[in-house]
Parts: C-alpha cells; sequence; structure tokens
C-alpha cells in the first residue's frame, strides 16, 4: 500500500507550519539540521522547536532564528519583540520590495526597516540545493518549489523567474522551510501527497513599499495556475503564505476532502498567532486502502531523480469544493431573443453557467428567472452585463460553495477526425465521459453528418480506443 499524507489546513498553510507538523508526526529534527547543515549556509540560522498551545491543543512550533533577526531583538525576554517586527521581505523583483514571506506565519502590526545589501536570485538558490547533495526526492521538490515560487513571483512582476530575487535573509528562511519540508516528507517515506481547500484569509499585509491585499498576488497567481479550491473561513489575517502555497501546489496529487486511508500518525504544526480557531496544520499520515489509490496503466511520465514516483499532476485529485457566486433576477418585459444575447454575453464575462426557468410573476405575468453562476471575481463584470442587456431593476447576489468532480481533457480518433472528451473523476473513480459539444458539431457540420452520429463516434473511440 502507497503511504500518503494529507495537509488539513483550517488556517492556512506556511513553511514552518509544515516542519512543526512533522516533527510532530516523528521526523527528528537533529536529522533536519544534519541535512540542512549539507546547504552551506547554517552560519545564517539557527533551528529550533518547542510545544505550545492554540487553543488549549497542544502543537509543535517550529522556529528559525535568523542571525540578522537575532541582532535585533531586546537582551530583555520581557521586551521581545514579535516575530513579525523584525522580519524582512522576501522578494525583490529588480527593486520592487515584495511583502515579508513569515516564517513564523504572521505578520505584526508595525515593521522594522532592514537593509539588506546582497540578494540571492534563483539560479543561486538551484547551486546551493544541487551542491548539497541531498537525497534524491529531496533535491528533485525542493528545486521544483523554487522554481513554482519564483514563476508565481515573476509572473505577478512581468519578469523572468530566473530574475526574481530573494532577499538574503528572506531567502535564507524559504530555504530552510522548503527544503526542511522536502527532507521530512523523505524521511517518512510518503508517496503521495493531498491537501485540503485553502482559507483566502483577508485584510491586508505590510510591504516595504506599502498595503498588500491579503491573498497576497503571488499566491492568487499560485492558486490560479493550479485551480485551487479556496474559501473563506472568515478570519482577516494572511493565512496562506508563498512558501507553503508553493510547497502545496508543487507536490499535490490532488485539493479537497481526503482520500480514503488508514491514519497510522498525526502531526500538529503550530503557527505563531491565535486565532478564532486552533491555528494548527494537521498532517494525517497513512497508507491508502487495498483496491484503491492504483495508477492507471500506461498513464504519467517519471520525474527525473525520483525513482518510480510519477509526476504529482497525473495522479486523480478528489473531489474539490470552490466558492462562486449566484446571481439572479426575474424577468417579464424583454425579448426571449435578447435573453439568448444575454446568455453568450454572461458566458464571455466570465460565467461558469447560466440558465433561465419559467415562472409565474405578480399580476399573473409570464417571465422568467434568469440565474448566472460564476467565481466570485468574475461578479461585478457578470452583474454589468445583466444590467446592461436586461430590463431588471435588481440583482440577487449570494456566496455558495459547491463540490465538483475532477475534470480533464482527452482527445480521440474517429473516421472524421479528433474530437475532444471531458473525463469526469471522484477520487479515481471515473464517472461521466462526455465529447465535447463544439468539436461534434464542428464535424457534423463540415461532414454533413448527424451530431448524435459524431459524438457516437467520439464515446466509442474512448471506450474502444483499438
Amino acid at each position: 500500500m502507497n503511504k500518503i499524507a494529507y495537509f488539513d489546513c483550517p488556517t492556512g498553510i506556511a513553511g514552518d507550519m509544515c516542519i512543526g507538523a512533522l516533527v510532530h508526526a516523528g521526523v527528528p529534527l537533529e536529522y533536519l539540521i544534519e541535512k540542512l547543515n549539507l546547504l552551506g549556509i547554517s552560519t545564517e540560522y539557527q533551528l529550533r522547536t518547542e510545544l505550545v498551545h492554540r487553543n488549549t491543543q497542544q502543537a509543535t512550533k517550529f522556529y528559525v532564528d535568523l542571525a540578522a533577526d537575532l541582532s535585533l531583538k531586546p537582551e530583555n525576554p520581557a521586551t521581545k519583540l514579535d516575530p513579525s517586527e523584525t522580519e524582512s521581505p522576501t522578494f525583490d523583483a529588480r527593486h520592487h520590495h515584495h511583502h515579508g514571506e513569515e516564517h513564523s506565519h504572521s505578520h505584526g502590526e508595525a515593521d522594522a526597516e532592514i537593509s539588506h545589501t546582497h540578494h540571492r536570485h534563483l539560479p543561486e538558490i538551484e547551486q546551493i540545493i544541487v551542491s548539497a547533495k541531498l537525497p534524491p526526492r529531496v533535491e528533485a521538490w525542493s528545486l521544483a518549489v523554487f522554481g513554482k515560487l519564483a514563476e508565481a513571483e515573476g509572473a505577478v512582476h512581468g519578469i523572468p523567474a530566473s530574475e526574481v530575487h530573494f532577499h538574503e535573509v528572506g531567502a535564507t528562511d524559504a530555504i530552510i522551510d522548503i527544503v526542511g519540508t522536502c527532507l521530512g516528507l523523505d524521511w517518512l517515506d510518503i508517496q503521495e501527497f493531498y491537501f485540503s481547500a485553502m482559507p483566502t484569509g483577508g485584510g491586508t499585509v505590510k510591504a516595504a513599499h506599502g498595503k498588500l491585499a491579503v491573498p497576497t498576488p503571488a499566491v492568487m497567481r499560485l492558486w490560479e495556475t493550479h485551480r485551487v479550491p479556496v474559501y473563506s473561513n472568515g478570519i482577516d489575517r494572511e493565512l496562506c503564505t508563498p512558501t507553503g502555497t508553493a510547497i502545496a501546489c508543487t507536490l499535490a496529487a490532488g485539493f479537497g476532502s481526503p482520500p480514503s486511508m488508514q491514519i497510522q500518525a498525526i502531526g500538529l504544526g503550530a503557527g505563531s498567532r491565535m486565532l478564532a480557531i486552533p491555528n494548527i496544520l494537521r498532517l494525517w499520515i497513512g497508507e491508502k486502502e487495498e483496491g484503491r489509490g492504483k495508477k492507471e496503466e500506461g498513464r504519467g511520465k517519471k520525474e527525473e531523480g525520483i525513482g518510480d514516483k510519477e509526476v504529482f499532476n497525473q495522479f486523480p485529485m478528489p473531489n474539490s469544493i470552490e466558492t462562486i457566486t449566484v446571481l439572479e433576477t426575474q424577468i417579464d418585459d424583454l425579448s426571449p431573443q435578447a435573453i439568448g444575447y444575454v446568455f453568450d454575453a454572461l458566458f464571455a464575462a466570465g460565467a461558469l453557467d447560466v440558465f433561465t426557468a419559467p415562472i409565474v410573476m405578480k399580476k399573473s405575468r409570464l417571465g422568467v428567472l434568469l440565474t448566472a453562476i460564476c467565481h466570485p471575481e468574475f461578479q461585478d463584470a457578470c452583474e454589468a452585463v445583466i444590467f446592461r442587456e436586461t430590463t431588471t431593476l435588481g440583482i440577487r447576489r449570494s456566496t455558495q460553495q459547491r463540490t465538483i468532480l475532477h475534470r480533464e481533457i482527452q482527445t480521440v480518433q474517429t473516421e472524421y477526425g479528433e474530437v475532444k472528451i471531458k473525463v469526469a473523476k471522484s477520487g479515481e473513480t471515473i464517472v461521466n465521459v462526455q465529447p465535447e459539444y463544439e468539436d461534434c458539431a464542428e464535424i457534423a457540420r463540415i461532414k454533413n453528418i448527424s451530431w448524435r452520429e459524431v459524438h457516437r463516434l467520439a464515446l466509442q473511440s474512448w471506450y474502444d480506443p483499438t
């Protein structure tokens, strides 16, 4: 049976919380220190852990005490600074300072300006990791995480990933969090990784040149490119840091509900702040149940440097939860032809689905209930379309969560041409297979045959590829 890990993130994810959970689950801190010393930057930090309580629950807190921070801390413990007050910005895109990546998973109310003259860019960090001669999986994972982190930061600023610079102290922090997490997962011999949906957090965080909205730009970019399901838990703090999010997006076989597994151990990693709910990342470690989780024969490519491990995003994803906005309005004085145009305009504005239902309104007038479903970021655009293209005077809105199946697009060859097939899965079970309507329609028009015939041939080719 495959040994798997599920990261339950009710208060988000950060690198220090991951390592705290791994140590709590049994990874020796001495092992992490020994292997991290191979990176050749041990003079820049000190590592320690302690058992702490978060809302009466005990968890392990992991600390990276950076040399630059230690020099700023007062000698009197009674006047000890909040960790965030001595944190430096992590990322620098040319001369623009990104928000502080906080290894303590907390942002303070006041900032301490820290000046650093040296920066590390991605190639230098990659060389540090490669030169350390870490276990093969650890090296491959660490390089992949840093690559995703730099890609996200570069996309935010419109520059190549190789040009994203990391402040010296922030880079040290990120290196320890990323490589340390990968070392712990390798030590536990975890084969597959799953993560819960991520809480968005809220409010703002302070950066060197002003405030940034939460979620921060790099986190949003990672969520977007990996289609991570997110939701609001009502806590207006930065809950998901770029480093923690990059770890999740790189290693995840899927996001959502936990896979079917036999739990063998639980690791609890604490964040720094006291929140409305226990600020703890919960790491579930166990084995997949027999008869589940088998890889589809012939699918997936082997990842270089990871032996027989398959590329992570080839694993079937569990059902995901995503937040949606539902817009509704009743209309009784608009031409049906106009309603048809509204459909096209709403889809162009970002709607996920649009539909109408016949209703009887006041004074027995016949009308339609127009409903549009979209992601929250497209709400304003969809409302603008409805107001512009219909006669309605008001729109109701509600925020809901929906469970969605993991979907992937495959291509089959029919005697008339290629047709894309949408394959939906619940966990690892295929539950629905449908040819794409537009592909079938285009072939039907060009070949002058019925749409149903193209649809039938496409399904036949998928189920019987020989």
